[in-house]
């Protein structure tokens, strides 16, 4: 780890140089530069497997064949597993070894890359991507930390700043690199772009990180049971229940048994003494209202990315690296608009920031939905692309700020971990709720039924952004409920698995006070 060491005065030094010459040092040294490489670049191999796929989609379909429930879970498997195991493997690291965990989930992550664009078809390809996702989701909450544990104090807002900035890349850039690869080479590379970099990063990840722990810390196995298979039943059922019929019996038992697994977890979290997700913090009228906002965002948000990117395609006849260059205006916006976003909502408060981005999403949905028709021209696509996107941009920079002012500061590391997986949730559920609306409305034998499943589909995203828009205004205005009153606890990595999953979040800015857990030097 790397240490501050004020330089030594001498007596004979005048005062105003002794206070020159005592000032920390804040040059980011060779631990702190090693811990930013290869976090950021694991961060970015995680969040950009979120998007990269969906402009792979119809290739992918071409060359392996399926169905459209086929194209669903080879998003959804890596989102699902992503999403219900991030808290898990964030304690999985604080028991055992945030390095040795980091390592770990790195290893399968590249494995699981490797099977992907071996995948002798859809089945086994959706296998590796719920590998890829069990990966991701041990890995991605151990780079906050121990990045943190090696940066000085008085320089991590900006490794934080370039951290968060990078995983922001990776989603913007997701469609297009994701389009380009698949059209230059193979889709099969959007996978094998991982495995080299993934062996590069386990042996110097062995050499270049501090190892650190957080004694005394718990693994909530109930927990992550319960919700594993609750949203596993859900989303299998809403994903099937076009194809075996909404009363079959599998949808059905799908739809019981994880709506009851789902209420257990959340029996769980308000009985038991150290939960994966404590219930209580749901109480608080603006904690539930913005997690729900996220929840219906990024089910809005999902599902039209991925009907859009095949839209793109399929009827309007572009190319794999010409719809990703066709999303930009969408996706990449965020990265202009998140700044002034937080200047905004320093003035006029981060709740109508957030609410007016939610709604300019909806607006933009509803409009894409109004003129979509089978010969548009991208003149007309460019308008809701993009609103949209600067709905996105204003929606993420406040809203983590407004999520930490309803909680106390022992909780927020918690809250902003149960943000973000409930996004990803969000996020599985959009694909498969759009995607079984535009089955039952349309489909893929002609670009007339594909547009014409997509339009009701568009408007069901558009509504639950719009409710989300309506959610967030819940969030109590000003965002100062909870103010520290007491030194900041000692964060460990289920405390930091918050908003570098998501683009452009500027709360990777903030600075986390405190020693993150034990740590012992890297040999």
């Amino acid at each position: 780890m790397n240490a501050q060491d004020p330089a030594t005065a001498t007596p004979a030094t005048p005062a105003a140089d002794v206070q020159a010459t005592t000032a920390p040092d804040t040059r980011l040294r060779a631990p702190a530069v090693w811990a930013l490489v290869l976090t950021g670049v694991a961060s970015f191999m995680a969040a950009l497997d979120n998007l990269v796929v969906t402009t792979a989609l119809p290739a992918i379909r071409a060359d392996l064949g399926g169905t459209l429930e086929d194209l669903e879970w080879t998003v959804n498997a890596y989102t699902l597993t992503f999403a219900v195991l991030l808290m898990f493997g964030a304690a999985l690291g604080d028991r055992f070894g945030r390095r040795r965990l980091f390592v770990a989930g790195l290893a399968v992550f590249t494995g699981a890359s490797a099977a992907a664009a071996l995948s002798p078809g859809i089945d086994a390809l959706i296998a590796a991507r719920a590998v890829q996702g069990v990966g991701a989701a041990i890995m991605m909450p151990l780079t906050l930390t121990l990045l943190t544990a090696a940066v000085p104090a008085a320089r991590r807002g900006l490794a934080l700043g370039i951290y968060g900035a990078v995983t922001g890349l990776a989603i913007a850039g997701g469609p297009l690199i994701g389009g380009s690869l698949t059209e230059y080479i193979s889709w099969q590379w959007i996978f094998w772009l991982n495995v080299p970099t993934g062996l590069v990063l386990i042996p110097l990840a062995r050499l270049r990180l501090a190892e650190s722990t957080a004694p005394g810390s718990r693994l909530d196995i109930h927990g992550t049971l319960l919700i594993s298979f609750g949203l596993f039943g859900i989303v299998y059922a809403l994903v099937n229940a076009n194809a075996e019929g909404w009363t079959s019996a599998p949808v059905l038992t799908g739809l019981i048994v994880g709506s009851a697994l789902t209420g257990a977890f959340v029996h769980h979290g308000f009985r038991h003494a150290d939960p994966m997700l404590p219930m209580r913090l749901f109480r608080d009228r603006g904690f539930l209202g913005i997690n729900l906002a996220g929840l219906l965002m990024f089910l809005g948000m999902f599902g039209s990315v991925f009907l859009l990117s095949q839209f793109l395609q399929g009827v309007s006849g572009h190319s794999p690296t010409e719809a990703g260059l066709r999303m930009l205006p969408w996706t990449g916006m965020p990265m202009i608009i998140a700044p002034l976003a937080g200047i905004l909502s320093d003035r006029i408060g981060g709740r109508p920031v957030v609410a007016a981005g939610l709604a300019l999403q909806a607006l933009g949905l509803g409009w894409f939905a109004m003129v979509l028709s089978t010969d548009m021209s991208y003149l007309t696509q460019l308008p809701p692309l993009i609103l949209s996107g600067i709905g996105m941009g204003l929606y993420f920079a406040p809203s983590v700020n407004l999520l930490m002012s309803t909680v106390a500061p022992a909780d927020q590391g918690r809250a902003s971990g149960a943000n973000t997986a409930l996004r990803e949730v969000g996020g599985a559920l959009g694909v498969a709720v759009m995607a079984s609306v535009f089955s039952a409305q349309g489909g893929y034998r002609t670009p007339q039924t594909f547009t014409d499943g997509t339009v009701p589909a568009l408007w069901i995203g558009a509504g639950a952004v719009a409710l989300a828009a309506a959610l967030a205004l819940l969030s109590r205005k000003g965002g100062a409920k909870h103010t520290p009153a007491a030194p900041a606890p000692d964060l460990t990595a289920s405390d930091l698995t918050a908003s570098d999953l998501t683009a452009t979040d500027p709360a990777a800015t903030a600075t986390p006070a405190g020693p993150v857990g034990k740590v012992t030097a890297a040999r």
